[in-house]
């Protein structure tokens, strides 16, 4: 029964890490659709730009618009740059997790001591790349919020010259308050 048990105990540790895989899982699931709406918003923007470029007769307000076009683009560029780093630190902390279940597997069948913290420095290597992944997310999230606040600020600028000036005046404090909380 001893053997049974030491079976079972394996089995046991080999599935742990699978918790770990699924959440490594998950982020790349996320992460691949943030990459695919920045790619469709990159091209959403640059064949905006390009229809801008041809017409004849750019206003202030056209150049202004594609300044912040291209603006966006930047920063959509530096984005799916973040996450595609983002998705294959992800895949490695799949790959090291997948290690540390067959490596677990194979200490438990060798039965020696002494390879028992192989195991371990897989899985706390696979741990470091997850939480790095999870750091990248995080700038890219910044830099995305940035951007949305670059568009509604232009946006604001845009509405401020075509509106009624009491709408605007009725409207700026909730504009203002709201700017003040997103830059803290």
């Amino acid at each position: 029964m001893d053997l049974m048990s030491s079976a079972i105990a394996v089995l046991t540790a080999m599935i742990t890490p699978a918790v770990l895989i699924s959440a490594c899982g998950s982020m790349i699931l996320s992460t691949s659709g943030r990459l695919g709406r920045v790619v469709d918003r990159v091209r959403a923007l640059s064949d905006r730009l390009e229809v801008m470029a041809e017409k004849p007769g750019n206003t202030e307000v056209a150049r202004e618009r594609q300044a912040v076009i291209f603006s966006q683009l930047d920063k959509l560029t530096s984005r799916a740059r973040i996450l595609q780093r983002a998705m294959v630190t992800f895949y490695v902390a799949l790959g090291m997790f997948v290690a540390t279940s067959v490596a677990i597997g194979v200490v438990g069948i060798a039965g020696h001591q002494r390879y028992n913290l192989v195991p371990v420095i897989v899985g706390m290597l696979g741990a470091c790349f997850l939480f790095y992944g999870s750091m990248l997310l995080i700038f890219e999230a910044r830099l995305a919020l940035s951007t949305i606040h670059a568009e509604m600020d232009f946006i604001w600028r845009q509405t401020t010259r075509i509106a009624p000036p009491d709408l605007v005046e009725h409207h700026k404090p909730h504009f203002v308050h709201f700017r003040r909380h997103q830059s803290n």
